[in-house]
């Protein structure tokens, strides 16, 4: 089934790359290309099988991503975390999962995981939420929000961090979205005030860094026992790396017709420093890719097998994960030092991926210096402790 996506999206490449301007400049993926990429089966592809999902291989799922980020980076994005939502409300209890997609297998689910909400019990053994969430990617496309909180003891202290789903009925969403790169991503915010919460829509942070869910009752492939922290990272990294080989292809196609009216002339082709830069870039481009699917298969084998993910595998996934977002950072980096000034034109595709990739590079879950550090922490003998590994 995942290679019929793939081939479904495939066909829809050429549509998505004619309306990736419109898309940069209106601030949103346009309904149609949703619609689209919804009956490819793109957002079901990590939804659990009762649910109506095909409940695939994250590595087939990033690998869709990568060809549509290539096409259009903001369609790539909403597409990766939106597709990536499914897997998550897997890990809910099963009632949650009911009121997901009871009534409608194709219902989409947006997030914001910041702990900005505050969560209080409401006396009747569920609780109470509020807050204001920015940065949530695709919300107009969704019907579901998860959403990050802090819940508060009696004292009103923090006591517990964790992950709340909200219906699209609790919510406002306050178009906000005005930025330098990634801007088809109406990454709007999401108000919430005073809404009930029941307590089967609530999961804790903790549990998820364990690999613990309740949904894990109903959901019993291994698919539900990967780490939160390597399958939502990689749905913000896989973006940017198809960005990257987008800008990689463009570029070499473009330039083989071209013809140098300055610095002597001659064929742009025949310029061993683009030549150079060509390679240099692809090769950061297969790097971030080998390493990445390399991580994923893996982590899908020790799931599998029903062993204990161990915590050096689960670092060196999260070590090539952020490097694989600096590898897709460089290559485009490379790619436009080169390709002249006509590249600066606004709406030019190489403009574009540059200012869409590293816009995606300052995403907490690119973190790369603090990530970078538990890695090397833990190859010192240190204790590691921290819920995004």
């Amino acid at each position: 089934m995942s290679n019929q996506v793939l081939e479904s999206v495939r066909a829809l490449l050429p549509a998505i790359a004619e309306r990736a301007g419109r898309t940069d400049e209106s601030g949103r993926v346009p309904d149609e290309t949703v619609r689209d990429l919804a009956a490819a089966g793109v957002f079901r592809m990590l939804q659990p099988g009762r649910h109506g999902g095909l409940e695939g291989d994250p590595v087939d799922f990033f690998r869709v991503v990568r060809e549509i980020a290539a096409a259009c980076a903001s369609t790539g994005w909403v597409a990766s975390v939106l597709g990536v939502h499914p897997w998550h409300v897997g890990l809910f209890d099963d009632r949650a999962q009911t009121e997901v997609w009871g009534k409608d297998r194709d219902t989409r689910i947006s997030s914001s995981y910041a702990p900005v909400g505050r969560l209080v019990p409401d006396g009747d053994g569920g609780h109470r939420l509020s807050g204001r969430w920015r940065f949530s990617s695709g919300c107009e496309h969704a019907d579901w929000a998860l959403l990050g909180a802090l819940a508060v003891g009696d004292e009103g202290r923090p006591v517990d961090f964790l992950t709340v789903l909200v219906p699209r009925a609790d919510y406002r969403i306050e178009q906000v979205w005005d930025v330098v790169g990634l801007r088809g991503t109406a990454s709007n915010d999401i108000l919430v005030e005073d809404a009930v919460v029941p307590a089967h829509r609530v999961m804790r942070n903790y549990e998820q860094a364990q690999l613990r869910g309740p949904g894990q009752k109903a959901n019993t492939g291994p698919l539900y026992r990967l780490p939160f922290a390597a399958v939502f990272t990689h749905a913000i990294t896989a973006p940017l790396i198809g960005a990257a080989a987008g800008a990689h292809d463009h570029y070499t196609g473009v330039m083989r017709e071209r013809v140098r009216l300055s610095l002597g002339g001659g064929r742009f082709t025949e310029d061993p420093y683009a030549q150079v830069a060509v390679a240099r870039a692809a090769c950061e481009i297969d790097a971030a890719v080998l390493q990445t699917e390399r991580n994923l298969a893996e982590l899908a084998e020790c799931a599998a097998a029903r062993r204990p993910i161990p915590v050096e595998l689960r670092l060196r996934t999260r070590r090539d994960q952020v490097r694989a977002t600096e590898r897709a950072v460089e290559a485009v980096d490379l790619l436009f030092r080169t390709a002249g000034g006509m590249s600066l034109r606004r709406g030019h595709p190489l403009e574009r991926a540059w200012r869409d990739v590293h816009a995606g590079s300052v995403h907490v879950a690119n973190d790369v210096e603090r990530t970078l550090a538990m890695y090397g922490r833990n190859a010192f003998g240190a204790t590691v402790e921290d819920h995004l590994i």
